[in-house]
């Protein structure tokens, strides 16, 4: 039984007392009954209820509260009492839309939930190599932060499409952007996201921060992540809700977000937005509840301005610590390796003179190694030459001496035979071997 009010149940009774006991006899006959009745009235002056008596005899109270602060209203439910029963005496705050009630629970779940070993892309090759190949763990939460126009949306998108091309679902929440202007912005970085959303892939709620309260952030997140049910969430950028909050009911809200969506697996990553002598801060500290923080910053030389990419942390994995530069053109994303040499780090056009310098200073290198080895290849075939020459002329001299041995031996040979035939017309004595 529903009874919607139960002044107007009693509003003819003008008697104080008799109304009441007119109350216990209600509520004494529906638990006679058995009947459940949910019965609702309007709040009194330091009382929960007009009458002051309806909450001790339930079974259960419950207080709806409609609060506004800082210009911006919250329905809240805390339940008072509930007899038999554990439950939560916090205050939640709850939705009410064209789907019904949905109730938030404030407080921050257990650091219970399971993890996964899996590892998913960043979206930028050159990123996925700086952790460790990889990409980010599935179900861990990524921190881009750095000053305004670093690129944390360009990588943001690039993240969702790396989602969207494994055919997971991606849900981009954005507090400064309507989604046409976002499609229509990352198209000028090669990266076209319409069609994603045209396949049912990627999801956007746009909304600014001030539309409604933290907490009313709080419910609408959790409402359209049970019925979107993605695989990686987009915050960009969460620095808008300090607007309509403190610090620290930020950092409370963003600590139940991160611990819903480890719950649940869903990798996430927050944008935050810092300013120049802050880049290693973040809204209401939130540095700590992140598993990934990257960080991107402008610097300022030679007349220039260009983007520096750190990689401040990555739990649970080796991950470089090598500072890049974060280039941005119409062809996409690209982290270039920087250039240190005695000035420093060289970025930008600085950095592509000095390539320049060292490719040119490199190709006189080359070209004069080239020359040196030419001279000396020459030098060494003349030399080659000089002793083949060397080499036939020794042989040359050394035949013309065998052919004058050869000459001496033939002409002994013949002095010989004619000495003997000398002697024999001679008729001298036979040589005896002794000289006369």
């Amino acid at each position: 039984m529903a009874l919607d009010t139960i002044e107007a149940l009693f509003a003819g009774l003008p008697n104080e007392l008799i109304l009441r006991s007119e109350l216990r006899r209600l509520f004494r006959w529906l638990k006679d009954k058995g009947v459940t009745a949910i019965i609702t009235g309007e709040r009194g002056e330091g009382t929960l209820t007009r009458h002051g008596i309806e909450e001790y005899v339930s079974d259960a109270v419950i207080v709806l509260d409609h609060r506004i602060s800082g210009q911006m209203a919250t329905r809240r439910l805390r339940f008072v009492k509930y007899r038999g029963s554990l439950h939560g005496t916090d205050e939640y705050p709850f939705l009410i839309d064209e789907k019904g009630i949905s109730i938030m629970p404030i407080t921050s779940l257990g650091l219970d939930y399971s993890v996964s070993s899996d590892r998913i892309s960043t979206g930028v090759p050159r990123l996925d190599g700086m952790l460790g190949g990889q990409g980010y763990y599935r179900g861990s939460s990524v921190l881009v932060s750095g000053t305004a126009g670093t690129g944390k949306s360009s990588l943001a998108a690039y993240f969702a499409d790396a989602t969207c091309r494994r055919g997971e679902r991606c849900l981009y929440l954005a507090f400064e952007e309507s989604q046409a202007q976002i499609i229509r912005n990352m198209r000028s970085i090669g990266l076209d996201l319409e069609p994603w959303v045209k396949k049912g892939l990627l999801k956007f709620h746009a909304a600014r921060s001030t539309l409604y309260g933290l907490e009313m952030h709080l419910a609408v997140i959790h409402k359209l992540t049970n019925e979107y049910q993605p695989a990686t969430v987009i915050m960009d950028p969460i620095t808008n809700l300090s607007i309509v909050a403190d610090e620290s009911e930020v950092k409370s809200v963003m600590m139940r977000l991160v611990d819903f969506f480890k719950n649940r697996q869903i990798t996430t990553l927050f944008t935050n937005l810092t300013h120049p002598g802050e880049l290693e801060t973040t809204t209401s500290g939130i540095s700590s509840l992140m598993d990934s923080w990257l960080l991107l910053l402008s610097v300022e030389s030679n007349g220039e301005r260009n983007r520096i990419f750190h990689l401040l942390k990555s739990r649970g994995m080796a991950h470089s610590n090598q500072m890049r530069e974060f280039l941005i053109s119409d062809k996409g994303i690209d982290l270039a390796d920087a250039y240190v040499g005695p000035g420093g780090v060289l970025t930008g056009s600085a950095r592509v003179q000095q390539e320049s310098q060292e490719k040119a200073a490199a190709l006189e290198a080359q070209t004069e190694l080239a020359r040196r080895r030419c001279s000396l290849k020459r030098k060494r075939q003349v030399m080659e030459a000089q002793v083949a020459a060397l080499q036939a002329e020794i042989a040359s001299e050394e035949e013309e001496l065998q052919t004058l041995l050869s000459q001496e031996e033939e002409k002994a040979e013949v002095a010989a035979r004619e000495r003997v035939e000398l002697a024999a017309l001679r008729k001298a004595d036979a040589p005896t071997g002794k000289g006369a």
